[in-house]
């Protein structure tokens, strides 16, 4: 072959892959990360209590008696119940249907919070943050579960990104947009105005003239500081539009709150955050392992030292994460008890972002990128691991819900029957069984099979017959969810006191009866 014919060599430049394939494949590789995590999954789990309460209550084909169940059975702004309305009425109330919002919203939290980070301190920041939301184990439980917490956490990290722009920028498109979605959070989750609020008077105060010490920022323009001021109306407006809302719905359902220990509850925030919701039944060895990854982290960079921007940004996510936590926790001490972790969700976003920022200071070196990826590295094994241990999921009511059924292993089922369930069980039986039927106050029943269905702990009286009618035919557990079946020979007539005399479980409990039971 003449030397002419021979391919020739690629130059440097030939080489190297186009400059925005080099900057934008880790997001890429983060987001399509981000979505296998969720999707590939989304069915494992069954609903558990909130999650069925919604296909079972609130969900109706009118979209305004669905808005009006909202009013009447939830605490949570109309955002989401609106999407999922909509999905319902295309792909119908399935575990995938009705948590693909939460999905969807939790993979594109991912771009969203990369941007946060580059805002806040460039492309090191960006990347570790980004990272931090696409494995993280407790953004991957809200994105795989039927309410709005995810969604909130991506129409707040939107509100975050547009304010951080429109502070470096302040121009009436970007007051604008950070306006839209300031509004867009504040109707996804009432918690966003603790961190929205701030912002948005961050944007409308007066601006120092140049020249004035300790004030870097240049004035703004006239136009510039009318756009903020519009700014702050319109996400005002926005929440006292809310308010009759919030007078109408009164808290339902969060007495719960007011009943778990403060002090719990405050250990929970970062627990959570370290572990994912269950994580602490990991104890305390892994949760102290992640801190001591994450703490290394912080340590190394802040002792390497941070670049006057990466201090403004570490600053700036410190002040509204330290918003969304440290003001609902004032909020407890006047009587507004409403501090449960899953609400602070969001809160969790500027976190991610200063952990980011810290660890991933350029003084910090490649030293600090490996403690960061160390952290994402045990995010994502603990993701993991609860797709593989039933022990970090939700109650498996899909499951006890098969256990009742025929071929249960409980004896056969022989006729009329009811079950008693903890509250949490109610909705989750109703929706996976349908024939069943909530037995609104008292009632005389013919019964010839009662089913107790509870948790640990148990009561002393678990699997003892309701009366000398029945007898104990069987009992299962299913993933820590416990089942006794009492049958009688035929059907006989029982109050509902009696049914509810079968309970295994401590505290109120709620009667479902079958088809023939009344």
């Amino acid at each position: 072959m003449e030397a002419g014919t021979l391919p020739r060599p690629l130059g440097p430049e030939q080489a190297r892959a186009p400059a925005w394939a080099r900057q934008w494949w880790p997001l890429a590789a983060l987001t399509v990360l981000a979505a296998a995590l969720r999707f590939s999954t989304l069915d494992l789990q069954s609903f558990w209590y909130d999650e069925a309460f919604t296909p079972v209550h609130v969900l109706v084909p009118s979209l305004i008696t669905t808005l009006h169940e909202v009013a009447r059975t939830e605490n949570t702004p109309p955002l989401w119940y609106v999407l999922v309305w909509g999905v319902s009425r295309t792909f119908g109330t399935g575990e995938v249907a009705l948590r693909s919002v939460s999905a969807l919203a939790g993979v594109a939290a991912v771009p969203v919070v990369w941007g946060i980070g580059q805002e806040l301190a460039g492309r090191r920041a960006a990347l570790l943050a980004g990272a931090f939301v696409a494995v993280n184990p407790i953004f991957i439980w809200y994105s795989q579960e039927a309410r709005a917490y995810e969604l909130y956490v991506l129409t707040f990290a939107l509100a975050m990104l547009t304010f951080l722009r429109a502070e470096r920028q302040p121009s009436g498109r970007r007051m604008a947009a950070f306006a839209l979605c300031g509004a867009l959070a504040l109707v996804s989750h009432y918690f966003a105005v603790f961190m929205v609020a701030p912002m948005a008077l961050w944007l409308a105060r007066p601006r120092a003239p140049a020249g004035v010490p300790g004030s870097d920022a240049p004035p703004r323009t006239p136009a510039q500081a009318r756009a903020a001021r519009e700014a702050l109306l319109a996400v005002g407006a926005v929440g006292a539009a809310l308010v009759p809302l919030v007078v109408v719905q009164g808290g339902h359902g969060t007495q719960w709150i007011g009943e778990w220990p403060l002090s719990s509850r405050l250990q929970a925030i970062p627990q959570n955050y370290l572990t994912g919701y269950n994580g602490a039944r990991l104890g305390h060895g892994i949760e102290a392992a992640v801190a001591l990854v994450a703490l290394a982290g912080v340590l190394w960079g802040l002792w390497r030292g941070l670049e006057r921007e990466e201090e403004r940004g570490a600053l700036t996510a410190l002040a509204i994460a330290a918003c969304g936590i440290l003001i609902p926790l004032a909020a407890v001490t006047v009587g507004a008890d409403y501090l449960a972790p899953r609400n602070l969700i969001a809160a969790m976003v500027p976190v991610s972002a200063l952990l980011a920022v810290v660890i991933g200071a350029r003084r910090a070196g490649a030293a600090g990128m490996a403690l960061g990826a160390l952290l994402a590295a045990a995010f994502l094994a603990l993701s993991i691991d609860v797709n593989l241990s039933p022990t970090l999921q939700r109650g498996n009511w899909r499951g006890l819900a098969r256990a009742l059924g025929p071929a249960s292993g409980l004896g056969p089922a022989s006729g009329p029957r009811a079950v008693d369930t903890p509250q949490l069980g109610g909705a989750p039986l109703l929706y996976y069984l349908p024939s069943l039927r909530l037995l609104p106050g008292h009632a005389q029943l013919r019964l010839s099979e009662i089913d107790a269905v509870g948790f640990a702990p148990l009561r002393a009286t678990a699997g003892r017959p309701p009366s000398g009618a029945f007898h104990l035919a069987g009992r299962r557990d299913i993933d820590g969810l416990i089942v006794y079946r009492f049958v009688a020979p035929h059907p006989v007539n029982v109050s509902s006191g009696t049914v509810r005399h079968a309970s295994i479980v401590h505290g109120h409990t709620e009667v479902l009866t079958g088809p023939g039971a009344l």
